[in-house]
């Protein structure tokens, strides 16, 4: 495969990541700045097989507000030093992405969802890609 298209397919997943980072961010302010009582009436809306009900307890507020928030803007800032491609960038992401793995594969062993499956999937692939630009990216650098 030409790297001109792998290099075009690492900033399509990195990019899909960032919009991920966004969706979290999003999420966690709504759940520190809205009622658990709003935020339950709202999700009976759009959810009505009531799967994220059971997920995100309404007891549990607060942690997920804390976690999701942090999880994104961590992950945005990544993706941010990826995408503009920041050296420190290309290790964050093994450490910060490995991280995430090794919590949703903590997760699975814990609620067997599918989903988290094809997230970690999708983080390894991603991570495959990044080593990948790293090292072209370290051998196009000047020496001094």
């Amino acid at each position: 495969m030409q790297e001109k298209r792998v290099h075009q397919i690492f900033v399509v997943s990195v990019s899909l990541k960032g919009l991920h980072a966004l969706v979290e961010i999003a999420a966690g302010l709504a759940l520190y700045l809205f009622s658990a009582d709003a935020i339950a009436r709202w999700l009976d809306e759009i959810d009505r097989n009531g799967w994220i009900a059971r997920h995100f307890p309404a007891s549990e507020q607060h942690f997920y507000a804390f976690y999701l928030l942090s999880h994104g803007l961590v992950k945005a800032v990544v993706v941010v030093g990826l995408l503009r491609q920041k050296l420190w960038a290309y290790p964050a992401s093994f450490a910060v992405f490995g991280a995430f793995i090794a919590y949703q594969l903590y997760r699975y062993s814990y609620t067997h969802e599918f989903a988290l499956i094809l997230l970690t999937i999708f983080d390894l692939f991603v991570i495959a890609l990044a080593v990948h630009e790293y090292r072209l990216l370290r051998k196009h650098l000047p020496t001094h």
